[in-house]
């Protein structure tokens, strides 16, 4: 296939192809007329590199690991390297959970300050900022890990 339709069908730019192509992530065949063929396989190859990007690993790294998923070639360095990567999006997927959650606090507080035609407080918008103890004058209690919402006037607090 060529460059556009390996690009249609991965989602991925023609620029971003040459990318790869630049940092020998994907090779192609050249045609008599100068044009890139691709395999059909370079679909998932694409889609993993993409994978691998959306993870935080470089160039680099991802050409490192290459002849492990292609050719099944492994070295000791390079089962290291992949289980540091793995622990290293572990972290990652840890704080995003983390993230979401006060997010989730965040919108059930403002969703109910809204309803009640309130506006959070400037307290209320440090919206689920970790804290030692409640927040407000009101004394909104302290529940789960100390993440506390206050809006104001209604002495409303939510909490995780």
């Amino acid at each position: 296939m060529r460059i556009g339709e390996l690009a249609a069908r991965t989602g991925v730019t023609v620029r971003a192809l040459r990318y790869y192509e630049e940092q020998q992530l994907l090779t192609s065949v050249r045609s008599s007329s100068g044009q890139r063929h691709y395999p059909d396989i370079a679909v998932a190859r694409v889609q993993l590199i993409q994978q691998l990007y959306a993870a935080g690993l470089s160039s680099k790294t991802i050409l490192e690991l290459l002849p492990c998923v292609v050719t099944g070639e492994v070295t000791p360095a390079l089962l290291d390297r992949l289980t540091t990567e793995r622990h290293r999006i572990d972290q990652q997927i840890g704080s995003l959970v983390s993230t979401r959650d006060r997010l989730d606090v965040i919108i059930t507080t403002s969703s109910a300050a809204m309803s009640r035609g309130e506006h959070c407080t400037a307290e209320g918008a440090e919206l689920a900022a970790p804290v030692a103890a409640p927040v407000a004058a009101t004394a909104p209690e302290r529940v789960g890990d100390g993440v506390v919402t206050t809006c104001a006037g209604s002495g409303a607090a939510a909490a995780r």
